[in-house]
């Protein structure tokens, strides 16, 4: 070791030219998808760059995997390796198309062999009658290991240098099943030998995200939406020059675009911002994406396979001053507000501590906290565990609930600096009943409940109100633009 504490390999590795992409599940789906990867990846080549990617699973697969654990946890032996058998199907279909004649049998045995051990784990489950969070783990992660194998030889197969690399190997964690806290240090030590050698030889790393796996080798997952995750602990753990999220949208959009047609691309934003939006609901980023970029003040690009000519969006530590006070306008739905309600002991020395000390108890995170005189409300985005908090709830104070709200979340920097802005957001959504109000300490989000039902609406009001006129230094207007042109 060096005295700085890196190998000699990791010092003569030049980590700015290290690009960390990510690839979800729509950018992997089937095979065409995967040929447009590779070309993705062959340009960051081109350019001089040592891609290290990442990628989740095929689309759906993931959800088919858990059906499959769940079926083989209720002793449907037939139906969860049916669901298997389909699986297989598809991965040997897609890799056929993918490979030369010459290295289908090579491949295809890799994914046999796959596939062979999630029937044997799923004849297992049925025999044993009980499905466990670390048994379900280790069958979901057979949707990233069979896309990461299946990637490997496909680059490989059109001359880019492909190689396949087991998460399990670099990506180390906790034993919380089912969502593992990764450790960063050991990570980084495992990058520095795994991962550095491939790098320094010109070779590109293919390996899956949302997996990784204890100190022992126990498999583990980092969560729904982990592969984000993987690609940024990758990133911090290699210090490399940029991480890039590529989805099968543009980049971020001053709003979901399925509710408002005339959601604009935001060019840039500052992690802050993002890391709100990406806990408010925003489906382009995972929450947690955000933290070793920040650590390494990593930018973070968020781009679009199926239109790589996209600048997307570029997530830096400070973003440029924007005239509009928001920038996006997030929606997180299925909320449940919960009412507590103890008159005679709200101001009490520890009652606060006692409310929240049951949310803990039952491992639910609240997003947002109202208090008045006689009563405190949170909102929750659970439902299975409510009835056990509100029976401990109410030991101390009377409990009611109300579910199917959502959470809208204004994200923008400085809103404090805005005067009247509270009223301009509240005018424009004066139709709606609004329940709940809260603006961030961050200073960068306003936030309110409404029913589910009132989102398309409220949206749409709200973005009338404060896109109207945008920032074209943030905002992508000319591509709105030029869309107007063709309609004409």
């Amino acid at each position: 070791m060096s005295a700085n504490g890196n190998s000699p390999a990791s010092s003569m590795l030049n980590a700015q030219r290290v690009v960390v992409m990510k690839f979800g599940g729509t950018s992997v789906e089937d095979a065409i998808a995967i040929h447009r990867t590779a070309e993705i990846v062959q340009g960051r080549l081109n350019h001089g760059l040592l891609p290290f990617v990442v990628v989740s699973a095929m689309a759906k697969v993931t959800d088919f995997l858990l059906a499959a654990a769940d079926a083989a946890g209720r002793g449907e032996r037939a139906g969860s390796l049916a669901i298997s058998a389909r699986l297989r199907g598809r991965h040997l279909d897609t890799a056929g198309k993918l490979v030369a004649a010459s290295s289908v049998h090579a491949l295809s045995s890799r994914v046999h062999a796959e596939f062979d051990a999630l029937d044997e784990l799923l004849r297992g489950i049925v025999a044993v009658g009980e499905l466990t969070p670390r048994t379900t783990d280790l069958v979901v992660s057979f949707g990233e290991r069979l896309s990461s194998i299946v990637v490997a030889a496909a680059f490989a197969a059109v001359g880019v240098p492909g190689e396949h690399l087991d998460a399990r190997e670099c990506i180390v964690t906790d034993a919380e099943f089912g969502r593992a806290v990764p450790l960063e240090a050991e990570i980084a030590n495992r990058l520095q030998k795994h991962a550095v050698p491939l790098l320094l030889t010109g070779h590109v790393p293919v390996m899956g995200g949302f997996i990784g796996a204890t100190e022992q080798g126990i498999t583990t997952t980092l969560g729904r939406g982990g592969s984000d995750f993987s690609a940024a602990l990758v990133g911090g753990g290699l210090h490399a020059g940029a991480i890039e999220i590529w989805t099968d949208v543009d980049g971020i959009m001053t709003t979901d675009p399925r509710i408002c047609a005339d959601a604009l691309r935001v060019k840039t934003v500052s992690f802050e911002e993002a890391a709100e939006l990406a806990y408010f609901g925003a489906k382009v980023l995972h929450p947690a994406t955000i933290l070793p970029a920040v650590q390494q003040n990593i930018p973070v690009y968020v781009l679009n396979s199926r239109n790589p000519a996209s600048e997307g969006t570029r997530i830096t530590a400070v973003a440029p001053p924007c005239r509009s006070p928001f920038k996006c306008i997030a929606v997180k739905k299925r909320l449940t507000i919960v009412d507590i309600v103890a008159s005679r002991m709200l101001m009490s020395h520890g009652y606060l501590k006692a409310v929240f000390d049951v949310f803990d108890k039952h491992r639910v995170v609240i997003d947002m906290v109202s208090t008045s005189e006689v009563s405190i409300s949170v909102t929750v985005d659970t439902s299975d565990r409510l009835p056990a908090i509100a029976e401990d709830l109410r030991k101390i104070a009377d409990v009611k609930y109300e579910s199917n709200k959502a959470l809208i979340c204004m994200v923008g920097e400085d809103i404090r600096g805005h005067n009247g802005i509270a009223g301009k957001v509240f005018t424009a959504v004066e139709h709606v009943n609004v329940r709940m109000i809260s603006q961030g300490a961050s200073e960068i989000n306003m936030s309110f409940m409404i029913e589910e039902e009132d989102v398309p609406e409220a949206v749409r009001s709200l973005h009338e109100a404060f896109f109207t006129n945008p920032d074209r230094a943030i905002f992508d207007v000319e591509a709105r633009e030029q869309e107007s042109l063709v309609q004409i």
